[in-house]
């Protein structure tokens, strides 16, 4: 294989641009087991008491994660982001107002391998989320043993991510005086195994909780599609019935994460490592479903929302998709 170096003569800000989606890939893929490890390993030195300290502070703050997290604005707005957004380039693109009044349940499609989309859009400001939606906090959820991991749970609830679990995402949809945007990654783990270049795959068909969720609180249910979400990273052919999928699947339901086996370019060339590519990410927020509150709706009313819901989603994609280099002849695929 032939390896194509990046050129001496990179300008800085691109230089910046890497260093700074590097460090996101690592926290997504090692920090949290390097923190767990650090924890473990300070017991057994001088400083012990720094890892005996944060457990007291873990306890104390144990619900933290489920009661609205702890976003920090501040970190939210740092410059850094900005050089990730400008990596992709990362877009984030408004097709109708949502009302500040309201809360709302967010569907973002698709999950992608390491969701760079819904990160850089909702739990930073690079993309300007709070001038584009005055008054809506976002909140993106997250698969709930990362915030077991000491050290690295401080990490993500500064950015605003919580458990994705039901407890967690209705204790902010809960809140009176609405402004709670609930971003929800609806195909999770699984949808990640089918997230292929030129792959619209959507695994929608049987997931329900989010609209009960919704329909629970009365909570507007709001389509997304992240164009190029699925471009940024290759992965190694894993078709429905090949062993790998079969031992996937199944590490998935075992360990509750997915292991795409993906990789793009690296550091210093281009040619193979787990660096995603410079391929552009269109974002597009689709219009508000209206929901009626219901706190224990009907199988039908749930098949209704749920419907009205794919259709939503469907139109948004078929009528932004020329805009961002899919095929005409490309459709959803939902699963």
């Amino acid at each position: 294989m032939k390896i194509c170096f990046a050129p001496a003569d990179v300008p800085l800000a691109r230089r910046i641009q890497t260093a700074v989606v590097l460090q996101w890939v690592f926290s997504f893929l090692a920090l949290a087991p390097t923190c767990i490890l650090l924890f473990l390993l300070l017991l057994f030195t001088r400083f012990w008491l720094i890892s005996v300290l944060y457990a007291i502070w873990w306890y104390i703050d144990w619900d933290t994660p489920s009661h609205g997290g702890r976003k920090v604005p501040f970190l939210c707005r740092m410059r850094i982001w900005e050089y990730m957004r400008d990596y992709f380039p990362i877009k984030l693109v408004k097709t109708a107002d949502l009302d500040p009044r309201k809360n709302y349940v967010l569907g973002f499609h698709p999950h992608g391998i390491l969701v760079a989309g819904a990160f850089t859009n909702f739990c930073t400001e690079a993309t300007g989320f709070s001038k584009l939606f005055p008054g809506l906090r976002s909140n993106l959820l997250m698969l709930p043993l990362w915030f077991r991991a000491p050290f690295f749970r401080d990490y993500i609830l500064s950015a605003g991510l919580v458990p994705s679990d039901k407890e967690s995402a209705s204790y902010l949809l809960r809140q009176k005086g609405g402004g709670n945007a609930v971003v929800i990654a609806v195909g999770g783990a699984p949808e990640a195994l089918d997230a292929h270049p030129g792959d619209h795959t959507v695994h929608l068909a049987n997931k329900k909780g989010f609209i009960k969720l919704a329909i629970e609180h009365g909570a507007d249910l709001v389509p997304i599609y992240s164009f190029g979400e699925n471009e940024v990273f290759d992965q190694v052919e894993n078709p429905q019935g090949t062993w790998l999928r079969y031992i996937q699947e199944r590490m998935q339901r075992i360990m509750g994460i997915s292991l795409p086996l993906f990789h793009a370019r690296g550091v210093f060339q281009y040619s193979f490592g787990l660096m995603p590519y410079r391929k552009p990410i269109n974002t597009v927020v689709g219009r508000p479903i209206p929901v009626e509150k219901n706190e224990k709706p009907t199988a039908e009313e749930l098949d209704v929302f749920h419907q009205r819901y794919m259709d939503e989603l469907s139109r948004l994609f078929e009528e932004h998709k020329g805009n961002y280099g899919v095929d005409e002849d490309a459709h959803l695929l939902f699963q």
